[in-house]
């Protein structure tokens, strides 16, 4: 399992296994959001199996599957509130982690530089650049 840092209370990482759960109460986290849909894994790493293993090692775990789709604004607003919910630092997976990034990073949007966002995450493994002009956009906005 990696772990990526985007902030002191979001990490991302790609798809986990209940086997993960030891060393992610290890790390510290309060909480586990699965964004990956069930349809995209095989049943052993679908989220109601990793909900079990989570919950019995007393972590929090939220699930809002999302694809290019369904990054909504509602569902981004959805992340930060199941993140807040956590009460302490979160861990989002997905297939790569680029979907928790992403969400991630346009949840940033208004409270850091688009310059800033992109590169924590950089820094984190990954490049997010072709983001940018959706970024920049919405912080436009937001001036608004």
């Amino acid at each position: 399992m990696q772990i990526h840092h985007l902030s002191p209370d979001y990490a991302v990482s790609p798809q986990i296994s209940p086997e993960d759960v030891a060393a992610i109460v290890q790390a510290g986290f309060a909480g586990v959001i699965c964004n990956r849909p069930d349809t995209e894994v095989p049943h052993a790493l679908r989220a109601d199996a990793l909900r079990h293993a989570v919950e019995a090692a007393g972590l929090r775990f939220e699930e809002l599957p999302l694809t290019h789709q369904t990054m909504t604004s509602d569902n981004i607003a959805k992340q930060v509130e199941l993140a807040k919910a956590c009460n302490g630092p979160v861990l989002a997976y997905c297939a790569s982690g680029t979907r928790c990034s992403v969400v991630w990073a346009i949840s940033q949007v208004g409270h850091m530089s688009v310059d800033d966002i992109l590169q924590k995450a950089r820094s984190a493994g990954y490049n997010l650049e072709g983001l940018r002009p959706t970024l920049s956009s919405m912080a436009q906005s937001a001036e608004i």
